[in-house]
């Protein structure tokens, strides 16, 4: 992968593979010695705070601001009362300026926004620009031919999740992710797919639980020719990948508890007071709660792991090159 994003160490198990889980979210503390053990010296040098990113404020640049938690693209940059402002607009289309300066996130990355150079003036480098999934962005680099191994994951709304938070590295690393409508066919699946040598194939399924018909489903996968040493199937705890997000983002506490024997995404839409009578409906409420999604802190960390994992898994084949 292109690079890792901060603070997720602290909440992921290590994975094996890249070790993409294995850098920690804050530096290690130094080792303590009789002379810090009472505190720094007053006297001493003050520790200078570490530097944030500069990102220039390019029309169309997605940021969102800290202290209100607007979120929207850059318009333009102006200066009114001798303070340069950034103008943002929300999916809603409403307007609203922020002083340029620090108090901004960019892919979930804190950084300090700066006005855009003018043209043909040398341009300030990206190197810390990060992806929706927290990874350093690879910039004006084609997507790679597709690697013979490939992601499965458990329907549609799961794909355009991994596609919006993890496309960009997903096309960096030429990994295509396929949905599989439903587990009950799994194992066939995967024996259709014929993985071994050059040809990983990570699976991600909803509510994989101990003794779940989804458990029952990749348990039987360790049976297809090739897939002990050439298939990885993981999942999260989540009845629906709708879960993953976080609920706050759509502006509530925690996911509604739905009763055994009603329609859980109806039941939530219900709950919620949205409409919810037609697969339509369905379709519509998706679509509202993948729009509140920006990046990956936008997600439970027990989906983030899996997916990293997976990504991990797929790409680490040496002879899928």
């Amino acid at each position: 992968m292109a690079g890792y994003r901060p603070g997720m160490a602290a909440q992921l198990p290590r994975m094996p593979g890249t070790g993409r889980s294995d850098i920690p979210q804050t530096a290690p503390a130094a080792p303590s010695s009789h002379a810090d053990r009472y505190g720094r010296d007053v006297l001493a040098t003050p520790v200078t705070k570490p530097q944030l990113p500069e990102v220039a404020a390019e029309t169309g640049l997605v940021v969102e601001d800290v202290e209100t938690g607007w979120c929207g693209a850059v318009v333009r940059t102006e200066k009114s009362g001798g303070i340069h402002l950034v103008v943002l607009e929300d999916r809603r289309g409403r307007v609203r300026s922020f002083p340029l300066g620090p108090g901004f996130w960019v892919d979930g990355t804190p950084v300090r926004l700066v006005a855009p150079r003018p043209a043909g003036s040398v341009p300030v480098p990206a190197d810390r620009l990060r992806s929706a999934s927290g990874s350093v962005a690879v910039l004006n680099q084609r997507a790679r031919v597709a690697r013979a191994s490939r992601i499965l994951v458990e329907g549609k709304h799961d794909a355009e999740l991994v596609e919006k938070v993890w496309g960009h590295d997903l096309r960096v690393e030429g990994v295509v992710v396929v949905p599989l409508h439903g587990v009950d066919d799994l194992a066939a699946a995967v024996e259709d797919f014929e993985p071994g040598p050059g040809r990983r194939l990570g699976v991600l399924v909803d509510h994989l639980v101990a003794g779940s018909k989804e458990w029952h489903e990749a348990a039987a996968v360790t049976r297809v020719p090739g897939a002990v040493d050439h298939v990885r199937v993981v999942g999260h705890p989540y009845i629906d990948v709708w879960q993953a997000v976080r609920p706050q983002r759509i502006g509530i506490a925690a996911w509604p508890t739905i009763p055994r024997g009603r329609p859980w995404k109806e039941g939530v839409l219900a709950e919620l007071g949205w409409p919810h009578e037609e697969q339509a409906d369905v379709a519509a409420g998706w679509q509202r709660i993948l729009a509140a999604v920006d990046s990956y802190a936008d997600l439970e960390p027990e989906l983030l792991g899996r997916v990293e994992e997976l990504i991990d898994f797929v790409t680490g084949d040496a002879t899928d090159r």
